[in-house]
């Protein structure tokens, strides 16, 4: 039963602290980067003026990956709001322009996806109508079918969907390599640790020496992220 007055929309920032994210992801960097990451999400989500909440680790509740997702969009829709608008940490490439957009989008009744190059999405606006947690449940979530899936599944349930641009996110070293070329949409914060990866000296394979190898499996991250093992 619903006990407030609707509001409008609100942003979930779903990301580990820095020091989780250093941690899970394990790609040579440090903690900086991804407080960098945050500092910079934070930044781009406050410019807008909707209000937000930022689920890290010590507020997510679940078994996997998405159930504690979708158990934080759950909270937020409880909170009143009609709408939800959820982002990560790894997208350096997002900017307020995204999130305005998602918003007018929403009260033009669409649901939102802004899709990400692995498969999964960095943007996703929904509205509480959409929201079936019994059927996000059965989702691939962290596979990089995901995005096909959760399309085929809101357009089941009759939602408009709109398609935001597509951008990388930051999860495995050649994510780094690839997004440290795109100097005009990142910001310089983030753009200069990146830059401190791509101007490292590349190991040359020496005999009897033991080289880093990276591993990569069909596990993923933030709804289309490859986990990394070394």
């Amino acid at each position: 039963m619903q006990t407030r007055p609707i509001q409008d929309t609100a942003i979930l920032i779903f990301a580990y602290t820095p020091a989780e994210d250093s941690r899970i992801k394990s790609i040579g960097t440090t903690v900086s980067l991804f407080s960098t990451l945050t500092q910079q999400t934070l930044k781009t989500v406050k410019s807008t003026g909707m209000p937000y909440f930022h689920f890290t680790e010590k507020e997510q509740h679940g078994a996997n990956f998405g159930e504690r997702f979708i158990n934080a969009i759950a909270t937020v829709y409880k909170k009143g709001y009609a709408n939800v608008i959820t982002v990560g940490n790894d997208s350096p490439q997002l900017k307020p322009f995204h999130l305005l957009e998602a918003k007018k989008q929403l009260k033009l009744d669409k649901t939102v996806l802004g899709p990400s190059l692995d498969g999964g999405f960095y943007l996703m606006g929904l509205h509480r109508s959409h929201f079936d947690t019994t059927l996000f449940l059965q989702l691939p979530w962290q596979s990089p079918g995901l995005l096909g899936k959760f399309s085929e599944l809101l357009e089941n349930q009759g939602a408009n969907i709109f398609k935001l641009p597509v951008l990388g996110d930051i999860d495995t070293l050649s994510d780094i390599f690839r997004l440290s070329s795109f100097i005009k949409t990142i910001p310089l914060s983030i753009l200069k640790i990146l830059r401190s990866f791509t101007e490292k000296p590349v190991q040359n394979t020496v005999e009897g020496a033991d080289l880093p190898f990276y591993h990569f499996t069909s596990l993923y991250f933030n709804k289309g992220s490859p986990f990394i093992l070394l």
